[in-house]
């Protein structure tokens, strides 16, 4: 056994040196960013799905920690150590491992600690070509390390917003369908219940008080809140503080005096989501759904058209890849393209990436920075090879 575990070791160091030699030969700067990251800012950014099986730890001084789930977060905070006012193109690559708990246990393709090789590239304002070089360089990776039968998988969390945008929908239904995107069952059926010309329970104590609220400063709202719950007796639930339990009815008073949603425009929605085609054939029933709800989504396709006739000039064959527009909804930072690497059989995909805008202003950068990067899983493509795929 352990001579298997020194074996897959090896392997695993000779793959990532032929991974780390291209991604150096490309122009990117191998760096290490601490294994040990400030809890709040993964969970407040990486999504529900990876967000529960984050390893978080106090230490002895009170801080909040965890063993990073991802590099993309410690690589963008690695930059902006480097570049404090964002200024600065800069391209990094990274092979080093990371933490998340498996509910299903710990084996080779899903190990608990598992290493990522990757790319980040942040700075660069021609997104469109930025977009491109990551997808083909990890394509790229994943053929040099000996993989031959993959199929990629593509969206674009922008062009969604692009439709929320377009359509003729109440604001604080937009705001609420952008904000539960990211939670695909939440958000269905907030969807559903707003086509049925469902309104958020009116009745009972909740919804008395949320009303109550109505026109209140946030400040005031929380002195009668305390004073509700104290008055009834009311213990702070589910570790939620009063403002966060204020901010929830004042939330839900907000949901019961917007206005209701069109039944066609949760039915549009809906159609868009359920396009999942190789990407010409995608982009064509996309427009075909746009004209019909008589909206203009002219840009947005038309940047996703340059972005895909660039990549089929340089040799990916799109016949085989998939554009779904359910796609790309597991990491709350991304904001445009993402993709992934699908190995028949495997469960999980072999690495993918995407564009994350906003992820750097979040982390605390005084501007704007156009970022994308991509990883890859590299047991699973260890296991991959293998299998002769």
């Amino acid at each position: 056994m352990a001579a298997e575990s020194a074996k897959e070791f090896e392997a695993l160091e000779a793959q990532a040196t032929t991974l780390l030699d291209l991604f150096r030969r490309a122009g990117y700067e191998q760096v290490a960013p601490s294994i040990i990251q400030p809890a709040g800012i993964f969970l407040d950014q990486i999504g529900e799905a990876i967000r529960s099986r984050t390893y978080v730890f106090t230490d002895l001084a009170g801080d909040e920690l965890c063993l990073r789930p991802d590099l993309t977060v410690p690589v963008s905070r690695l930059y902006l150590e480097r570049h404090p006012k964002a200024d600065q193109p800069a391209r990094y690559c990274y092979n080093g491992p990371a933490f998340r708990f498996r509910p299903q246990g710990d084996d080779q393709t899903h190990p608990r600690e598992f290493r990522q090789a990757g790319i980040e590239c942040f700075g660069e304002s021609d997104r469109e070509s930025a977009d491109v070089e990551v997808v083909l360089l990890a394509v790229k990776a994943a053929r040099r390390a000996g993989l031959k039968d993959f199929r990629l998988r593509f969206g674009d969390i922008a062009l969604f917003y692009a439709l929320l945008d377009a359509l003729a929908l109440p604001e604080r239904w937009r705001l609420k369908l952008r904000h539960h995107f990211w939670r695909p069952p939440v958000f269905h059926a907030l969807l559903a219940r707003l086509a049925k010309g469902e309104r958020p329970n009116g009745d009972g104590p909740t919804s008395a008080l949320a009303a109550s609220l109505t026109g209140l400063t946030a400040e005031r709202a929380e002195e009668l809140v305390g004073a509700y719950l104290d008055t009834k007796g009311l213990p702070l639930s589910g570790n939620r503080s009063l403002s966060e339990i204020t901010a929830r009815l004042l939330d839900h008073a907000a949901d019961l005096r917007a206005e209701p949603l069109p039944r066609e425009v949760a039915t549009i929605i809906d159609y868009y989501l359920a396009v999942s085609a190789p990407p010409k054939e995608a982009a064509e029933r996309i427009a075909m759904i746009a004209k019909g709800a008589g909206i203009d989504l002219g840009p947005a396709l038309s940047a996703n058209a340059r972005r895909f006739d660039r990549l089929a000039k340089s040799g990916i064959d799109l016949g085989q890849a998939t554009f779904a527009t359910e796609f790309g909804r597991s990491l709350e930072y991304y904001s445009g393209l993402v993709f992934q690497i699908e190995v028949a059989g495997l469960d999980e995909a072999i690495g993918g990436g995407g564009r994350y805008d906003g992820l750097l202003s979040y982390l605390g950068a005084p501007r704007a920075v156009p970022a994308i990067g991509s990883a890859i899983h590299t047991e699973r493509l260890l296991a991959a090879v293998g299998r002769g795929t």
